[in-house]
């Protein structure tokens, strides 16, 4: 029987996330966006090869676009295998891309993503509506994990509960 591997309970195969974006944007709100890929794109994301890192999404024409996600080529491909940093479509209902829209035209806030992951056979983007964090705010939320810490570490140590 096969295995299945970086599986949750609900059946969720996540294939990489973003972890820069929740030290660099503050999260207001997510969606779930699915993503129009080609066949070798796909096939490269089942094995995991694809990278967030600087990505973004924008509204242009009515439509929520993808930018900079590299989707590394699929080593068993042909002559046909997709470019790595191509611009791919987010599938969201119409009411979702006037919402977010309408929030992204506010001062400040941008479309970042966040994981891209398969959710019952389906690729899809867990996008954030984000606020980009001061270099204070940065260096605050360090200071207060690092107490955190440092509490839990004295905590074990004298055995306090």
């Amino acid at each position: 029987m096969a295995q299945k591997k970086n599986r949750n309970p609900d059946g969720i195969k996540i294939v990489c996330q973003n972890k820069k974006a929740r030290h660099d944007f503050e999260i207001v709100e997510t969606v779930e966006a699915g993503l129009v890929l080609q066949g070798t794109e796909v096939k490269s994301l089942r094995e995991g090869r694809a990278n967030l890192k600087d990505s973004y999404a924008k509204i242009r024409g009515g439509e929520v676009w993808l930018y900079d996600v590299h989707i590394s080529p699929y080593p068993h491909a042909s002559y046909n295998n997709h470019e790595p940093e191509r611009t791919r479509k987010l599938l969201l209902h119409r009411r979702e891309i006037r919402r977010l829209l309408g929030k992204t035209q506010e001062k400040g806030l941008t479309l970042v993503p966040l994981k891209i992951y398969f959710k019952r056979g389906k690729a899809k983007v867990e996008l954030a509506l984000a606020r980009g964090k001061k270099a204070y705010d940065k260096r605050q939320r360090i200071k207060e994990k690092e107490e955190a810490r440092e509490m839990d570490r004295l905590r074990k140590k004298y055995h306090i509960s």
